[in-house]
């Protein structure tokens, strides 16, 4: 259950693994979402495996609704990714509301960053305070096709 602020009525935060509808959050983002089209479920069962996941709940019928998950050192940096909230649910807040909350579990961790990709939900992100990069030029990334 949640205790983070900002959620709107009906709705609850879990950072619970058990909770993960992982076949849920697969066919979300293999079929919907732009960065893990055709994404297999077994690399979202990995992927989930070893990430610390965030799922978002209607207390009413418990079906989860949203979901994001952070891979992280909990120490020095984390990753914010496959952030997604079910159609049906959007225009609520809760993509914000999430964002937040991630950020605020995350807090106490003393971590020197966070970073996230997105192609269109800046305003989204910005809410929680994320920033472009000041020095993009720094940053080199190994990609695989």
């Amino acid at each position: 259950m949640s205790d983070a602020p900002g959620f709107p009525d009906g709705y609850e935060m879990s950072t619970d693994p058990d909770r993960i509808d992982v076949a849920r959050v697969h066919r979300w983002l293999s079929s919907d979402a732009y960065w893990a089209i055709g994404r297999t479920l077994d690399k979202q069962e990995r992927a989930t495996a070893g990430s610390l996941n965030f799922g978002v709940y209607d207390t009413a019928s418990g079906e989860q609704v949203a979901y994001a998950r952070v891979v992280t050192d909990l120490a020095t940096f984390a990753w914010l990714c496959d952030v997604y909230v079910d159609p049906a649910a959007r225009g609520k807040g809760l993509g914000t509301a999430l964002t937040e909350a991630v950020r605020d579990h995350l807090t106490p961790y003393g971590l020197r960053r966070i970073l996230l990709a997105t192609h269109d939900a800046h305003g989204v992100y910005e809410k929680a305070g994320f920033r472009p990069l000041a020095a993009p030029d720094r940053w080199m990334a190994l990609v695989f096709e």
